[in-house]
Parts: C-alpha cells; structure tokens; sequence
C-alpha cells in the first residue's frame, strides 16, 4: 500500500505502478451519478523538490511588473495568429501554450498524462519525481461569491475562457475579487490545436502574478495531495506508459514530437534497470 510520511494524507509515497494508479484514482466515484468521475487536476514533474511557481515567476527579474508589457508584446506581434475573440483568457491561454512566460500553471483531467511528464525527461530519471493533484471542485467552494455563482448559473464545475470574460474582461479585473483571500481558478482552455486536445489540458490561476500555488495549497490541505514517484520506479512507469502509447508522438502531434519520442525510445537506459526494480519492491 502507499506509505504517509509525516502522517500528512496529503503526501503520498507510492512503491509500484499499481499503488501509484489506485492513489492517482482514489475518490474518483462520483456517488450522486455512480459514475466513476474524478474532481481532480493533475500535474507531473519530474523532480518532486520542485514547487508549483508559474514561468513568469521563474523568469525572475522585476517579473510582477513585467507581466503586462510581455502580454502586450505577445499581443501585438502574434497578429499572424489570432485568437477567437480579443479576451485576455484567450491571449493568456495561446501565449502560455506557446512557451511565453505567463501566471498560468498547465495541468491535465488525465492521471496517465501527468503520469508521462512526471517520467519524460532522462535527464531527471534518477531523481524522484512527484504528480501533484487538486481537487478542483473543492477549490471553487473557495472562490470569490461571483465566480461561484457564475458555476452555478452554467451548472458547471469549471470554468471556460468565455465564462471568465464575463466577469473579469482584464487581468486587473480579476485581481481585484482577491479581497482579502487568495483563491485559485482551474479553466479548461480551447482546442487551440492537437496538442491541447490530446493532453486534456486545464490551466490554473490565480488573482495575483506572485500568488504560490503551493503555499495556497499548504494552507488548504484538504483539496491536494502530492504523490512522489520513487526514481527506483521511473524507467518502470516509462517503459508501460511507451507501451500504453502515452509518449512525446501522442502528446505533441507532428514530427517534433515524434523526434522527441525516438530520441529517447533509442537511448539507453540504466543498467540493470529491472534489478533495480525488483529490489526497491523487495525493501531492499
């Protein structure tokens, strides 16, 4: 079974494949529909030292004051490639998809694509990795009364780029139903393209270009866990997910991902991987 450390339930320990996907799936059946439908968000990465820090904050620098200069260059320059629509939703959503450092976080409804970009980087195989999961459901009980009326007048339990417009057409906006309480926004994105399809992406947000994520979640620990993916079992959960057909070619379509998946499907992996793995199973 997977192993608390700290008796905090919110950190999990897995030791296998198996325990890694019944923690991944806990609490998944919805007992109003009896339907086995999971109010969690999931992200991989493939160092469980890492927190949950936006690209913009990692750009560093003066970065609070940058966002919307960044933003506004992106706006002005990407004309070769409009959005539906003029809403910053929809500009942030294509700038985050497209590597510009934003106040978005990208996650997935998808339990075995988090499981891919917690076990796609070789250069951090030897490493524990960790998948973080939120119950989103559980964070909109937190939110702002005007965005959780918005949820309930389109009976929904997440928002769309459309249904922010309609309460915050700008950033500013936005921040300004912080008061005196931080909260957190999942949003699920348009089919921009393939890739946002086949990774069924959702973006987090919050009311605040230096708000953490993490510490957010720290202070509410009832809506996360983090699971750690020992490094003992990554060449394990990489080479089923590569059989699974959960890899770089599905993930990003076209011949870029396609490069990626083959540059590492052809590169050696540890030696005595699956002695490895027989031992971390055995304790010993």
């Amino acid at each position: 079974m997977p192993t608390s450390k700290n008796n905090r339930k919110s950190l999990i320990t897995v030791n296998s494949l198996n325990e890694l996907t019944d923690a991944l799936f806990e609490g998944s059946l919805n007992q109003r529909l009896m339907r086995f439908r999971s109010d969690m968000a999931f992200r991989g990465v493939g160092d469980a030292s890492w927190d949950l820090r936006t690209s913009l904050m990692r750009l560093g620098g003066n970065y609070p004051l940058l966002e919307g200069p960044i933003l506004r260059s992106f706006r002005k320059y990407a004309n070769r490639n409009p959005v539906s629509g003029d809403s910053v939703w929809n500009w942030l959503t294509l700038a985050q998809h497209h590597g510009l450092p934003t106040r978005l976080l990208d996650w997935t409804f998808s339990p075995y694509v988090a499981m891919h970009f917690a076990t796609c980087e070789p250069e951090h195989m030897e490493k524990d990795s960790a998948i973080w999961c939120v119950d989103f459901v559980k964070a909109n009980h937190l939110l702002p009364p005007r965005l959780h009326e918005l949820l309930k007048d389109h009976y929904a339990n997440g928002f769309t780029v459309e249904m922010l417009s309609e309460v915050a057409a700008e950033l500013k906006v936005f921040d300004a139903l912080r008061g005196q309480e931080e909260f957190v926004v999942f949003f699920e994105p348009p089919s921009l393209d393939d890739r946002v399809v086949n990774q069924y992406a959702l973006f987090s947000v919050m009311p605040n270009n230096q708000g953490q994520l993490h510490l957010w979640l720290l202070a509410h620990p009832d809506c996360y866990r983090k699971i750690v993916i020992p490094s003992s079992l990554k060449w394990e959960i990489r080479d089923k997910l590569d059989q699974a057909n959960i890899n770089e070619r599905t993930m990003y379509p076209g011949l870029d991902g396609l490069s990626q998946w083959l540059k590492r499907h052809y590169s050696p992996g540890p030696k005595n991987v699956a002695q490895k793995t027989m031992a971390a199973r055995s304790g010993r």
